[in-house]
């Protein structure tokens, strides 16, 4: 679950006293947002996204205002904005007014959970306001920290100091910072991210950071996220309907992640493992259906259900079905293919047989047993396949699974639907 924008997300920073801009709901009566321009001398308009989706403003989704009349008009135009980024479209529901915060200095803050370091990571630059890939290397700072101690002041102290940051934000920073981890910590985040932080100065000359855009992901997984309260639908909105049937089955154990990325797509991946998944997903591309993690040791029945549903979505536009995860240590592999394999006899025989080239790669407990047991319903089935042992190089495998999908296209579809008997 992703949150994006400061209506939520003021909410959730003062659960540990991290100051923000001052922000209106799409309930802000009009005398509410005439004080606030009054007090603020403007205000930001922003569309209210359920979920995450980026770039809204180079796509000209943020509404400027120093006056009542304009703001109530960009309210008009924004309030039900749709807005797509990359293959994640999203329809607004409502509009917030954010306080024009005058500063000399703008900051990009966030707190991961680090593949590489395998470890919580700061990463920081006072060059903020700007995305952050764009920045040369000298000008960021990236900082993993142990999580047994938490992130401390003298860790966002050094990184500013080397990066070369003014003194005068140094210590405001090292007061404020830290708290973020609070709230990182103590409530099942991935990600938490501010860009920009602000530093205004007050009516006494003191700087304070007020964080002027939020984001952060969950691990949904991690019960500590519910002692927030937030709504139940906070993030339906952006789920398609296999992503919500899919998400329904979470349990304790085995991941069930998915993720569409392209309606369109020819490969369907049920992968195993976040490395395998990364990997996957970058490598394919737009030919990729979804983006799947189904690893955790997954009993049959779950495994079952979710292959059922996969198949029911995916199999009938695919030319490939990507059966690949890395070499695991405590997922049985003979119950996954099991499950995996009896769904697809049952899927083509309540919908019919469908042209389809099925590539698999895996390691792990039972795998000669699991590989035995799929290899003799694909022959059952009549499908091409091939498959891949622990000791084939994943992105090898990858590539196989897109030459196949090459010699699908080119005609091996066809070939395949004439020894099936199908059209």
């Amino acid at each position: 679950m992703q949150i994006t924008g400061l209506y939520w997300g003021s909410k959730l920073l003062k659960y540990v006293d991290f100051p923000t801009a001052k922000v209106l709901g799409p309930e802000a009566t009009k005398e509410e947002i005439q004080a606030l321009i009054d007090q603020w001398g403007g205000v930001l308009i922003k569309p209210i996204f359920k979920g995450g989706i980026g770039k809204k403003g180079k796509a000209g989704l943020v509404g400027k205002a120093t006056d009542l009349y304009t703001a109530l008009k960009e309210k008009e135009r924004l309030y039900f904005a749709e807005h797509r980024h990359g293959n994640a479209t999203a329809k607004a529901e409502g509009v917030t007014f954010e306080s024009f915060v005058p500063s000399e200095h703008e900051l990009y803050i966030s707190l991961t959970d680090s593949t590489q370091f395998r470890a919580p990571t700061l990463t920081i630059t006072h060059h903020g306001g700007v995305d952050i890939e764009e920045l040369p290397k000298d000008k960021i700072a990236i900082v993993p920290f142990d999580p047994l101690t938490g992130f401390k002041g003298f860790i966002a102290s050094n990184a500013l100091t080397r990066l070369g940051a003014p003194n005068e934000i140094i210590s405001p920073l090292v007061q404020n910072l830290p708290k973020l981890w609070d709230l990182f910590h103590g409530f099942g985040m991935t990600t938490l991210e501010l860009n920009p932080v602000r530093m205004f100065r007050d009516a006494n000359g003191r700087l304070i950071p007020l964080a002027c855009d939020f984001k952060c992901s969950f691990d949904t997984d991690d019960p500590n996220w519910k002692r927030l309260e937030l709504p139940s639908d906070l993030n339906a909105a952006n789920l398609s309907k296999f992503e919500m049937e899919v998400n329904q089955l979470r349990t304790y154990q085995g991941q069930s992640d998915v993720f569409v990325i392209n309606d369109l797509g020819t490969i369907t991946a049920m992968t195993f493992g976040g490395g395998a998944n990364a990997l996957v997903t970058e490598l394919l591309g737009d030919r990729a259906t979804i983006s799947s993690d189904f690893g955790g040791n997954p009993p049959y029945a779950k495994m079952l259900e979710i292959s059922r549903i996969t198949y029911k979505y995916w199999l009938k536009q695919s030319n490939v079905l990507f059966l690949i995860g890395g070499k695991a240590n405590n997922t049985d592999i003979y119950e996954t293919f099991r499950a995996m394999a009896d769904a697809l006899r049952e899927h083509f025989s309540a919908y019919g047989p469908t042209p389809l080239y099925v590539v698999v790669g895996r390691g792990g407990p039972n795998l000669i047993r699991g590989l035995g047991y799929l290899q003799d319903t694909l022959d059952a089935l009549g499908l091409p396949y091939r498959m891949f042992g622990f000791d084939s190089a994943m992105s090898e495998v990858v590539n196989y699974a897109q030459y196949a999908d090459d010699w699908m296209a080119k005609g091996g579809r066809e070939l395949v639907a004439r020894k099936l008997g199908v059209k």
